[in-house]
């Protein structure tokens, strides 16, 4: 169902793109990936400033509209799954956004377009997460007993303490958590070509579990121009700076315009 405004374009992809779910024609399409234990909802509040990009956030199965689906807990099947029915459709020019597990998420998915369908987006905006080669020295939380997984979430400042004292949200909720790590814990990163689009890295100067120097490692997955811009707040500064962020993601994919004073 699409939604619209003078300003933008949005709309949900509950089952990956389909085609009457696509821009205008000339728009700039940008897929946007949530964070574990998400649902595309969260990207339903950005307002973009051009009516040029035609934002898509897209529901994982097992998350928010498609909470019925199964849950992957590995990330080949899932990439597959997502290109498959992406290329069906593809629009014209492409780009994606991820947040934290979203940001893997999306580098996987940009590489198995371009190396199986030489099809390219032309930018990769990566948040809250590491490069895809870059040693976490956090050890995996996936296959903890449920009672200390969630006192790591806690940590993390991801969800309210009062979510997993309801019963029902916790049986709810829980399984998709544990699922959404499991992909991102398990992951191994297989070297190969450098992508062939720019690379932006935000992150929160406050995010202990990625550092700058974890995000400045996306640098040498491009062969294009790469840039690390950093904002007040923890990993979810996202939340923070929603309005700035849609502002840099304009100027990026489409240039021109007024400076934008990026906080750092």
């Amino acid at each position: 169902m699409e939604r619209k405004t003078p300003l933008m374009e949005t709309q949900t992809i509950q089952s990956w793109p389909r085609a009457d779910q696509q821009g205008q024609v000339g728009q700039i399409t940008l897929f946007c990936i949530p964070y574990s234990g998400a649902s595309a909802s969260f990207y339903r509040a950005w307002s973009n400033k051009h009516p040029m990009i035609n934002i898509c956030p897209i529901e994982l199965p097992g998350h928010g509209m498609r909470i019925s689906e199964p849950l992957y807990t590995s990330i080949a099947p899932l990439i597959e799954d997502a290109a498959k029915t992406i290329l069906n459709h593809l629009p014209g020019q492409f780009a994606f956004f991820g947040h934290s597990m979203g940001a893997l998420i999306s580098y996987e998915l940009t590489r198995y377009l371009s190396a199986n369908y030489r099809a390219e987006p032309v930018h990769l905006f990566v948040s809250g997460h590491g490069a895809p080669d870059y040693q976490d020295a956090e050890p995996p939380i996936h296959e903890l007993p449920d009672e200390e997984f969630i006192e790591k979430i806690h940590e993390m400042n991801s969800t309210d303490e009062a979510f997993f004292a309801c019963t029902e949200l916790r049986e709810m909720f829980l399984p998709i958590l544990r699922a959404d790590f499991t992909v991102c814990e398990t992951y191994q990163y297989q070297p190969g070509a450098s992508l062939r689009c720019p690379i932006t890295a935000l992150g929160g100067i406050g995010d202990l579990s990625v550092p700058r120097s974890a995000l400045e490692a996306w640098k040498t997955h491009t062969s294009r121009p790469f840039k690390v811009l950093m904002f007040s707040g923890d990993h979810f500064f996202l939340k923070q700076h929603m309005a700035i962020i849609m502002e840099i993601l304009a100027r990026e994919l489409l240039g021109g315009g007024t400076p934008v004073c990026y906080p750092i």
